[in-house]
């Protein structure tokens, strides 16, 4: 029953959190980051691949942030979803292995908040997410 409700929590949580990466690129304001740059700033070099050249504009670069912003509230929403709604199928010999790819997910991304820095918030962000982890570790332990 306690498992239960943490479920429930952190599914209440990361639907929040994946609504909020929705528009999270216009909250930070990231149009600015990308567009606003010295005259002397340093054009994109070319990306290439194979036998193909692609340069990449800043607006490409604005855009992939925007599709990965939408690809994690997918991935958020989704968790979300089968936190609150599949928790008993979570639990269960079918939904397990579900549960443990969410704990990967959640260890990848408290791993990868090191890469916006190292201050406080940013270690209790990390052990936010490793605490959502260890629950669906729990889960998939049984």
């Amino acid at each position: 029953m306690r498992l239960q409700a943490l479920l429930i929590a952190a599914g209440a949580f990361t639907l929040a959190l994946g609504a909020v990466h929705v528009v999270l690129p216009a909250l930070l304001d990231y149009r600015s980051v990308v567009f606003d740059r010295p005259a002397n700033w340093k054009p994109p070099r070319a990306f290439r691949l194979w036998l193909t050249r692609y340069v990449v504009t800043q607006r490409d670069r604005y855009g992939i942030i925007w599709v990965m912003n939408f690809a994690a509230s997918y991935v958020l929403l989704s968790i979300g979803l089968v936190d609150l709604v599949a928790a008993d199928w979570l639990r269960s010999d079918a939904g397990r292995g579900v549960a443990l790819w969410i704990a990967g997910w959640w260890v990848v991304r408290a791993g990868s908040q090191l890469w916006l820095g190292r201050r406080w918030g940013d270690w209790l962000i990390i052990a936010w997410f490793l605490a959502l982890a260890a629950l669906h570790i729990a889960v998939w332990h049984g």
